[in-house]
């Protein structure tokens, strides 16, 4: 059994050397275990909280997804998309935002943090803090929930947002009294490399401290780790290579045959100029092949649509019946299911432009049917009650394969029924007694056969 894992990447600037090194490569690595069923998305609708620039939000867009695909994540292998194109979200967050207590977004770290910062300042508790700050766990609850998601890879900081997931999906699945949610569970990165910037503190945007991936090219990258901080010492004294930010950045590309002899070199007295340009060489040897692909992607943007497109493709075919099933459950169901079956005016179209169909719906007790309606709109089958969804439509999928082969019926004293393998599974309707049941035989047979024809 495949264990679905799923990763969102905000699109609110450019890949750098840390990014590849800390999250890129080895989800790349994971998602090619036999065992995973890899979700990677661009959160383009969180980045939407933290930057307000359309060319900026664009332009990420483009590069995370060329970054991706270009250092080897399989479009093939995984589901790779963007947020903004799977529609099911957003109204999967309405739906989840409605069961949601507004205390547990109080606690939300960020949230928090912003207040506090605001209250430290003599600001107004909720100064410049918008909504969609406030409602961001709720977001990323749906981003996971709307593909049962079993693992979110995270770092500590992020534990707090799948709890919080995990709360709101026990109390959607508590108020409709069915599990329409795997409860997904943090997986924690312990081991996540974590590399020095060109100023000894972590690679990151907010220390404006970075050594670019692919977007400088190989003249940027050489530029930025030249100028990565070194201490005083001269060519031919020992360097510590546990205190170089050199060493880290070499490891973390090197086998470790190179790595300790980079470290020789180091305690032999290596200039730092010569270490760096050593460094820069190993760390381009990998990038290289993988900045030409990048920048053919990026000449290319139509061939990245195509991949995201299908992407979405493959992820709304999880999530589109998961949120048709909700909005069920929720109350939000086909006017055919409320109606039970009134039919059409037959003026306002022929009848022979209407195919057959079928109109499911739940029972007040819970339980799942469907009913068969001719096009019409004469009501021809009316099913036995289901506790699951999926089986009721399993039968339907069944129905409409086999065609009229499929209406089998039987007298009983509950009326006259059609049978799947010997099992009674829905009732002629309506009124299929003696002297009915003939034409009402001859036009469910008819009906089945245009649903056949139809697939």
């Amino acid at each position: 059994m495949q264990t679905r894992v799923l990763t969102g990447i905000t699109t609110t600037g450019t890949p750098h050397l840390g990014n590849y090194v800390g999250a890129i490569r080895p989800a790349i690595a994971a998602s090619r275990r036999d065992e995973v069923d890899a979700f990677y998305f661009m959160a383009d609708y969180h980045a939407l909280i933290k930057s307000d620039d359309p060319a900026r939000i664009e332009r990420s867009r483009l590069e995370i997804a060329a970054t991706w695909l270009a250092a080897g994540l399989d479009p093939e292998r995984v589901t790779f998309y963007r947020q903004s194109d799977i529609p099911e979200i957003p109204e999967l967050t309405w739906f989840l935002t409605c069961v949601t207590a507004k205390g547990l977004l109080n606690r939300a770290h960020a949230y928090k943090a912003a207040v506090d910062k605001n209250v430290a300042e003599g600001e107004d508790a909720d100064a410049g803090i918008t909504a969609g700050l406030y409602m961001y766990p709720v977001l990323m609850a749906a981003d996971i929930l709307a593909f049962n998601a079993h693992q979110v890879p995270v770092g500590r900081d992020q534990i707090q947002h799948i709890e919080m997931a995990r709360d709101i999906a026990q109390r959607f699945n508590h108020t409709y009294g069915r599990d329409f949610f795997v409860l997904p569970e943090a997986l924690i990165e312990e081991q996540v490399a974590t590399l020095p910037g060109l100023d000894g503190r972590k690679m990151s945007k907010s220390y404006d401290n970075t050594i670019p991936l692919f977007a400088a090219g190989a003249k940027g990258m050489r530029e930025a780790i030249l100028r990565v901080v070194t201490d005083s010492r001269l060519p031919g004294e020992p360097k510590d290579p546990d205190s170089s930010a050199l060493f880290t950045l070499f490891r973390a590309f090197a086998s470790e045959a190179e790595s300790q002899a980079f470290r020789t070199a180091l305690v032999d007295g290596i200039g730092w100029g010569e270490a760096k340009q050593v460094l820069f060489e190993r760390i381009e040897a990998d990038v290289a092949p993988m900045r030409a692909r990048y920048d053919e992607l990026m000449a290319r943007p139509a061939q990245i649509e195509a991949v995201l497109q299908e992407g979405a493709r493959k992820a709304r075919a999880v999530a589109k019946p998961l949120v048709a099933e909700l909005r069920d459950a929720i109350g939000l169901r086909s006017g055919a299911a409320v109606a039970l079956g009134t039919p059409a005016p037959t003026a306002a179209v022929p009848k022979a432009d209407k195919p057959p169909r079928f109109a499911s719906f739940r029972d007040a007790d819970g339980r799942f049917r469907f009913r068969l309606f001719a096009g019409d709109g004469e009501e021809l089958l009316l099913s036995q009650p289901f506790d699951d969804p999926k089986a009721a439509g399993q039968i339907q999928k069944r129905l409409r394969s086999l065609g009229a082969a499929a209406a089998v019926v039987q007298s009983t004293p509950a009326g006259t029924m059609l049978e799947l393998d010997g099992v009674a599974i829905a009732r002629l309707q309506p009124g299929a007694e003696e002297g009915a049941m003939d034409p009402a035989l001859a036009r469910l047979r008819q009906a089945l056969d245009q649903l056949a024809a139809q697939d």
